[in-house]
């Protein structure tokens, strides 16, 4: 029989995300899982560990080959994600959308094996996943702003810096100020199909295809957005971060580096309030805390 069962550390981190409604939602989950493998032909082989917006399982398919099926609790977030994968069809380095269901906003992905997830990358193979993500049309479909991203992310950061460690080192006129200035950042500049979650761990290694991207939180604004997570990495010195960034650009010719600065200033308090709350205060995170100091005096 396959196991449902959540931590109680996963079921807090999804009840806080979704809000106790979310319980509902797992309750019937099992009845729903044989809705939609009766619908494709799967059978469901095992749950993957919980993510932090949806539930993922192996299945099989009625020819043998592998899949992964992916619900998640707000159908809307499955539904964009369809919208994006579907826009980069052709892109071997997207994962292949089999199939979705839009009223739930259920989704049937096509495997990648082996699968596993990268670490770092050199900055010639960021450069080319970002290079491919890059399209001449903007999807049929409708999506949200990159600003909605970015309310969004600043709403959770700030309810995760409140009564965390992380507020003894950031106090919220400043996570205002970031939001304002990344706001300002997102209204204006280049307009693309950004993937919205571009960190290590939605890249996998793919025996076919080389590196392939996952789980894309798409919008409509600046596809320098995506780079960010990417150049702040292994950057311990505002030094390294401008050497990252004169790197990357040089291989992206129509990428700003001015602007990817900016965003990594203005973002900087998204990322470092996770890692102070894991009680993290090492190099990169002091450089984090110095990003987000001065994204207020972006003009």
């Amino acid at each position: 029989m396959l196991d449902l069962t959540l931590d109680p550390a996963t079921e807090t981190r999804l009840v806080s995300r979704f809000g106790p409604g979310f319980r509902d939602w797992f309750a019937a989950l099992p009845e729903f899982l044989e809705r939609l493998a009766r619908r494709w032909d799967l059978e469901v082989v095992a749950a993957v560990a919980a993510g932090n917006t949806s539930r993922a399982f192996h299945v099989r398919r009625a020819d043998g080959s592998s899949a992964f099926l992916k619900l998640t609790p707000e159908p809307e977030i499955g539904v964009t994600e369809a919208a994006a994968l579907r826009a980069w069809a052709d892109n071997p380095h997207v994962v292949s959308l089999i199939d979705s269901d839009r009223e739930s906003g259920a989704l049937l992905l096509e495997a990648v094996k082996p699968g596993s997830r990268v670490d770092r990358l050199p900055i010639e193979d960021v450069a080319m996943l970002l290079r491919s993500l890059r399209l001449t049309a903007s999807p049929k479909n409708r999506l949200p702003a990159l600003r909605q991203r970015v309310d969004f992310l600043f709403n959770l950061t700030i309810g995760r810096w409140r009564d965390s460690p992380a507020e003894s080192h950031l106090d919220h006129g400043l996570l205002e100020r970031c939001r304002t200035a990344a706001l300002a950042l997102a209204a204006d500049g280049p307009a693309g199909l950004v993937h919205g979650d571009l960190h290590p761990g939605n890249v996998l290694i793919s025996d076919s295809h080389g590196l392939v991207v996952i789980d894309p939180r798409p919008s409509i604004g600046d596809p320098a957005f995506d780079a960010v997570d990417w150049v702040l990495a292994q950057a311990a010195e505002l030094h390294d971060l401008e050497e990252n960034i004169a790197r990357l650009t040089a291989l992206i010719p129509d990428m700003d580096p001015d602007r990817l600065m900016n965003w990594c200033r203005t973002t900087a308090a998204v990322i470092v309030v996770p890692r102070l709350n894991r009680g993290l205060y090492d190099q990169e995170t002091r450089l984090l805390l110095h990003l987000a100091a001065t994204s207020a005096v972006i003009r």
